[in-house]
């Protein structure tokens, strides 16, 4: 069994649908802070509805607050010239997590990204799920929708706030040292070496480091390529292990590897009903080909495979047993899949908490009555030559570009 992530006590964990309910979230705690607010998006678009946060950003920095923003290099690419200057004009501090470079992604180094979605105000307020600062109707790639697009996110007050502060100046500040080396810079170099250690042991700032706001028990699960490489699969392997009645999980990108494959077919098998909640519509072509080759095996098995298809899903949630006695649940960055599990940085929150994992639940089964379709094996078996062909070559694919950056999944 996956060794176990300690849960602390302390919190208090409200649940947010869509950026229509985390972007006034953050609006107000922005507005509401005093030294600091740290942020990290692998999608920074500060266009329609993300306007609004740039502008909570750019108030705060006038009136003194610090503000840090990163965004991922590749999500992200850069901000319009107008955003770039009004930020700084402000005084926000921006950086770009690993620019491509000429050559892009052909390099499997530039693979490693920012994916995960952080805030944390005045390091005792945090804000962890799957949204990125985009409109909840806009998609880089097919423009307007015609609905929401489905994801969730947490607010969480408690010690974990304070974990997610010090993590995040450190790796802002390992980026400075990177910079100030490449310029030769090696006195500023160390200098913020030395920031960045300091900061990765301490417990960040203001109330969040001693004082426990809740009774809901909470653990930050953060994969990096260093010293946290399989914490998020360890903590569904760990629930899905225990789980005796129930497991829901949506995710966006789900080419789950050996072991969590043969984690969810034992669970369906010792009388757990699983229900799997995934992307219906094509947005991706190797995401949405490379999904399919594993439907045939855990639908065998009795896994229920529900597609969402109303608009583009992007949630990675779950919730185990939320009607049972020991409930879990986590809402994150991470998807079920090779580049989230071996190779981008990734957030997730779990919660321990009956009444968190039943509202979840809730949301899931809801979205699965009313916006999903039922896969049925028989259809799933006889789908076209030509689908079973694209699926095949999309999980080739995914197998060569692992083997290709050294990773076994």
């Amino acid at each position: 069994m996956a060794r176990a992530v300690e849960l602390v006590a302390g919190h208090t964990v409200q649940l947010l649908q869509g950026a229509q309910q985390l972007f006034p979230a953050l609006v107000v705690a922005m507005d509401a802070a005093l030294e600091s607010i740290r942020f990290e998006t692998y999608i920074c678009d500060f266009s329609d509805g993300g306007a609004q946060v740039g502008a909570a950003l750019e108030r705060a920095a006038l009136r003194g607050v610090q503000v840090h923003l990163l965004a991922d290099g590749f999500g992200t690419g850069g901000l319009p010239t107008v955003w770039l200057e009004r930020l700084a004009r402000a005084g926000v501090h921006y950086q770009v997590f690993a620019p491509l470079g000429p050559l892009g992604l052909l390099l499997p180094k530039r693979w490693r990204r920012l994916h995960r979605k952080l805030c944390v105000v005045d390091g005792s307020l945090m804000f962890c799920g799957g949204i990125n600062v985009l409109d909840d109707f806009r998609d880089p790639n097919y423009g307007q929708l015609d609905a929401p697009r489905f994801d969730f996110a947490v607010q969480v007050q408690g010690p974990i706030a304070a974990e997610a502060d010090a993590t995040m100046r450190a790796v802002w500040w390992r980026m400075q040292a990177a910079s100030a080396a490449r310029s030769r810079h090696l006195r500023d170099a160390g200098r913020a070496l030395s920031e960045a250690r300091v900061s990765a042991r301490r417990g960040g700032s203001g109330f969040g480091a001693s004082v426990h706001m809740g009774h809901v028990r909470a653990a930050l699960l953060l994969r990096d390529n260093l010293r946290n490489r399989s914490v998020i699969e360890r903590a569904y392997l760990r629930a899905i292990a225990q789980a005796r009645h129930e497991i829901i999980i949506a995710n966006a990108y789900f080419v789950p590897g050996r072991r969590l494959r043969r984690a969810l077919k034992l669970a369906a098998q010792r009388g757990v009903r699983v229900r799997l909640l995934l992307q219906g519509r094509y947005e991706y072509f190797l995401q949405y080909h490379a999904a399919r080759p594993v439907y045939g095996a855990l639908l065998a098995a009795g896994v229920e495979i529900h597609e969402y298809a109303p608009s583009f899903l992007h949630a990675k949630v779950a919730v185990v047993d939320a009607e049972g006695s020991h409930p879990w649940a986590t809402v994150g960055s991470s998807n079920l899949d090779p580049l989230s599990l071996l190779l981008a940085r990734e957030a997730n929150v779990a919660v321990t908490d009956a009444d968190f994992a039943q509202t979840l639940r809730v949301r899931l089964v809801d979205a699965m009555e009313h916006a999903g379709h039922a896969i049925d094996p028989v259809v799933y078996a006889a789908r076209p030559l030509r689908q079973r062909v694209l699926d095949r070559l999309a999980f080739g694919v995914v197998r060569v570009a692992l083997w290709l950056s050294g990773k076994v999944y």
